[in-house]
């Protein structure tokens, strides 16, 4: 069963429905640290927001970037482990939003539009990173938000 939005199913404008799946594995990722990221699509056919991918907790972020597709958007979270300044080990989770400026138009809006609703659903997300280019996502980013 899929959460669905507005009444005219999931087109464009209205956003895309999430997959139970989708929420269960983020789940998994925040609270069993089963992954260490997942990533998602859109589904068109079933208008909804699917797993793509996990990465085992033994991945880097260069596994997970890697996975990112290099013309097309994706959602994704990653669980970023690091030490504090006072020496302490913590873990932040990123939602990032990647819509390469090579993707097309079509998926960039349809990402764009369905955005809020799917991160909605992702409770316990500590920080959001919009990329449209590799840069903007680098593992030196995520380590100047999370400190």
């Amino acid at each position: 069963m899929a959460f669905r939005m507005g009444l005219g199913g999931g087109n464009a404008s209205s956003g895309m429905g999430v997959a139970e799946h989708s929420v269960s594995t983020f789940k998994e990722l925040q609270r069993k640290k089963v992954y260490r990221y997942v990533i998602f699509k859109i589904d068109e056919k079933t208008k909804e927001v699917v797993v793509e991918k996990t990465g085992g907790p033994a991945e880097s972020y260069d596994d997970f970037t890697a996975s990112l597709p290099e013309n097309d958007c994706r959602y994704a979270v990653f669980d970023f482990d690091f030490v504090t300044s006072e020496n302490c080990q913590k873990s932040k989770i990123f939602f990032i939003a990647w819509s390469p400026s090579v993707a097309r138009i079509r998926p960039k809006m349809l990402y764009a539009t369905s955005k809020d609703r799917f991160r909605r659903e992702l409770q316990g997300i500590h920080y959001e990173i919009q990329a449209t280019d590799p840069t903007e996502m680098e593992l030196e980013v995520l380590q100047e938000r999370a400190n």
